[in-house]
């Protein structure tokens, strides 16, 4: 190689010192070329690679198996190949994260006669896609911990009161949901809050608003507003405070003494009932868009109302656990009413763990919660 570039190096120079390394190689792989720069890089010297080795041997088993049967035949065909990433292997054991460019070249009469490999240098990009695994690993590690701790806290208690939550995050992707669950006593021994909700999105701003929504529903319910205002009134802090709009949920109070439930849904799937001797049915009262979806809305949101006799079953739960791929979600709701008839005699614990087990399917990338009462007579202790 002749000829002085513009600061005086030649050509064959530019070559060697090149800031990637330069191999070439027959048809069958094996090194007929290579610049300092590969030698460097690898430790070996031409003398152990021009006619000695082919390129596949200079790589890492899995680059070596992914070169000989995917690279090599792909270069026959398409006549390049771009950002392969592979690792070299030194002389000494270790290893370069490199990312290959390969060309095929042809001789005078158009045949296939040689492959010029150019190797860049990837140790940078690889720290950097692992300090990104690390970086998301961590943020999934901070969100699960801000979601577990937002969702800790003891259930209410009582005589007659079986009361049992069931959680269980997304089967695929790496980020914790925005579903919630909330239940308290609104009067010690006669009335529980019953909340279940799904915020929009995922991640640590999920996990963060559904902790403000939560907190916000306890606190107004806890004044003693109904279900109806109550989401009136989150939708008001929702507003003051941007945070949580088109979020869905389900408010409850259940008076023990006399089996009252009183619900209201905003935009929320509907809570599912079985009262002994009647099949399960979905409530379909009480109903009102989400938190804050339409700022025109000026009726009052409504609430609906039913009595749970002893025996009655109550289920409350987010779209995870009746929408799947490829099935409808009213579909979902009947598989669930369903699933309930089947387990309505056993615990709360029971029904809530059989009825997750029978929906649940391999692909769910959505988080699943359910809140399942059992209402049994007080005066018969607590429900079985």
């Amino acid at each position: 190689m002749t000829g002085a570039g513009p600061l005086g190096d030649t050509a064959e120079e530019l070559f060697e010192e090149a800031p990637c390394g330069y191999v070439s190689t027959r048809l069958d792989g094996t090194v007929v070329q290579v610049n300092r720069t590969f030698e460097r890089w690898s430790g070996l010297d031409r003398g152990d690679l021009v006619g000695r080795r082919r390129f596949a041997q200079l790589l890492a088993p899995g680059g070596r198996i992914y070169y000989e049967t995917h690279v090599a035949p792909l270069l026959m065909m398409q006549g390049a190949v771009r950002e392969i990433a592979a690792d070299v292997l030194r002389a000494d054991g270790s290893r370069l994260p490199a990312l290959l460019n390969a060309t095929l070249r042809h001789d005078a009469d158009g045949r296939p006669g040689a492959i010029r490999i150019t190797v860049f240098d990837a140790t940078d990009r690889r720290r950097y896609e692992q300090e990104l695994v690390r970086a998301r690993r961590r943020e999934q590690e901070i969100a699960q911990r801000l979601q577990r701790s937002l969702l800790s806290g003891r259930l209410p208690e009582a005589p007659g009161l079986d009361l049992e939550v069931v959680y269980r995050p997304a089967e695929q992707g790496l980020e914790v949901g925005g579903d919630w669950y909330d239940a308290f006593w609104l009067e010690e021994g006669a009335s529980v809050g019953l909340v279940v909700g799904d915020v929009v999105g995922r991640g640590l701003e999920a996990a963060a608003t559904m902790g403000q929504l939560r907190s916000a529903v306890r606190a107004l319910t806890s004044t003693g507003l109904a279900p109806g205002p109550s989401l009136e009134a989150l939708d008001a802090y929702s507003r003051r405070h941007d945070v949580g709009r088109m979020a869905t949920l389900v408010v409850a109070r259940l008076d023990l003494a006399p089996g009252l439930l009183t619900y209201a849904c905003g935009g929320h799937l509907p809570p599912v009932v079985a009262r002994p001797g009647e099949p399960p049915q979905a409530l379909w009262g009480g109903r009102s868009p989400a938190v804050d979806a339409h700022r025109a809305w000026v009726r009052p949101r409504g609430a609906g109302t039913c009595r749970l006799p002893p025996g009655s079953v109550l289920v409350l739960y987010t779209d995870g656990l009746v929408e799947a791929r490829g099935r409808p979600v009213m579909e979902g709701v009947e598989r669930l009413l369903r699933e309930v008839d089947v387990r309505r005699d056993g615990s709360a614990a029971a029904l809530g763990a059989g009825v997750l087990a029978a929906l649940a399917t391999p692909q769910d990338q959505d988080d699943t919660c359910m809140v399942v009462v059992r209402v049994g007579d007080p005066a018969e202790g607590p429900a079985a």
